[in-house]
């Protein structure tokens, strides 16, 4: 039997030239994507893959129609997620979040623009709705030291130019996250700075049919992960002789051998850690008999957000009646919260009919009963009566949006938090839970 080297190269060697994302079938690609494993199992799931370059160009015809929408004459992001939103490309995505050396320009006429690492430009070849690409957006100080004005001021001339050609003149200039030398080049160049991030978001608010459909294999993807971090504990955690570093590095290796990307906190608890809710985890090694909590904050495969919570009881001994009794209280606010998601139930009227947590768990609730999420945790909130702010989410869900419906009960001073949180998308008629991953039966009382 021969073996061909035109096979090797292939992501899939049972393929074509294309995969069913409609992405190439070539290993050698600068194009990010699911490994095999992944496929092979979304395939056994019976799940439809998205196809990419339909979800890439209603992500671009979104951005271009909500630059319009709004008279800007461009709009300008150097945020590394709606970069990824505009491009499907990546750059060293958590290295560029803190030293941002890319930018994307999207001009009211659909004329897309990046600037990228000056060695790098090839990084978006595969995405033909970006025309152009460029260097010299890095204008922070470890790059261009006690030069980035003139660094700033000769990037500011080429927006400009840009937006005097494919953006009518409109010196209306939408911006995300920009250093303050990119921020007073571009005002000296003529430009009037308008709130980009609230643009953005509302832009990836609402999903298109693709992009449900590869957050459905993203939650696959990660859900089999935390089952495997799940059996690990379960096998483990009763010895003492595993950390919760141990564990935690479980979940983020599964999302690495999908083709997940990071994960953004390190929100795993074990026995009293998991209250006060927020510590992130350690070296502490778990014990027999205990709580352990989490909520995966997890970038998985194309580069969709999965935030679920689940509370696990780890031990031989059945937990303490209180505990019990704080899960399903947990699980019966996030069920009942649910049912309040539908098309058009305007955010401020479900926050004054969500479920009131017991009294002895007010101090320790959650930051919010709901929040959106895409790329990354997104906008909306839906924020509780005693902490909302009046007017700051004063609209309607529409289907499309997908939001995280959370739980944290916990009594201030305790010695543990039931952390629960499920993934739910809005459809026409109401919504549908994303999340399939099981209540722990011990906790629920079983």
């Amino acid at each position: 039997m021969n073996t061909w080297h035109r096979d090797t190269r292939k992501i899939d060697p049972s393929r074509g030239t294309r995969l069913g994302d409609n992405t190439p079938n070539e290993a050698d690609r600068a194009e990010i994507g699911p490994t095999l494993l992944a496929f092979d199992e979304w395939a056994a799931a019976g799940l439809e893959l998205p196809d990419l370059q339909a979800l890439r160009e209603y992500r671009w015809r979104r951005l271009t129609d909500h630059v319009v929408a709004r008279d800007y004459g461009a709009l300008l992001v150097f945020d590394p997620l709606n970069i990824r939103y505009a491009t499907d490309s990546t750059n060293m995505q958590l290295w560029n979040a803190h030293n941002p050396f890319r930018a994307l320009l999207i001009c009211a006429d659909g004329h897309m623009v990046i600037w990228d690492y000056k060695i790098a430009p090839f990084l978006t070849e595969f995405n033909p709705l970006v025309k152009e690409r460029r260097s010299g957006a890095a204008f922070f100080y470890f790059s261009g030291g006690d030069k980035c004005a003139d660094v700033a001021a000769k990037f500011a001339g080429e927006v400009r130019d840009l937006v005097n050609e494919h953006g009518g003149g409109n010196m209306r200039l939408a911006v995300d996250k920009i250093m303050l030398h990119g921020a007073r080049a571009l005002e000296a160049a003529g430009f009037t700075l308008e709130e980009g991030e609230e643009l953005t978001e509302k832009a990836r608010a609402v999903k298109g049919v693709d992009e449900i459909k590869a957050m459905r294999c993203a939650n696959h993807a990660c859900e089999t992960s935390v089952r495997v971090m799940e059996d690990f504990a379960r096998e483990h955690g009763p010895t003492g002789q595993v950390s919760e570093d141990d564990i935690w590095a479980v979940l983020h290796a599964e999302n690495i051998r999908r083709g997940g990307e990071w994960i953004e906190t390190r929100l795993l608890a074990t026995g009293p850690r998991t209250n006060p809710w927020f510590q992130e985890c350690g070296a502490r090694r778990m014990q027999n008999n205990e709580i352990l909590a989490f909520d995966t904050d997890l970038v998985g495969s194309y580069g969709i957000c999965i935030d679920i919570s689940r509370t696990w009881w780890v031990g031989d001994r059945k937990p303490r009646q209180d505990m019990i009794d704080a899960m399903l209280h947990a699980v019966e606010h996030i069920q009942t919260n649910m049912e309040l998601i539908k098309p058009g139930a305007r955010i401020e009227d479900m926050q004054a009919n969500l479920h009131r947590l017991h009294d002895k768990y007010q101090a320790r609730k959650y930051g919010c009963a709901m929040h959106g999420v895409g790329l990354c945790d997104e906008w909306p909130h839906v924020d509780y009566p005693d902490t909302m702010t009046k007017g700051a989410f004063d609209y309607a869900l529409e289907p499309g949006m997908v939001l995280c419906v959370e739980a944290l009960v916990a009594e201030d001073g305790g010695d543990f938090s039931i952390k629960l949180e499920d993934q739910v998308v809005v459809t026409e008629d109401g919504y549908e839970n994303l999340t399939t991953y099981p209540f722990d039966p011990a906790l629920m009382g079983a």
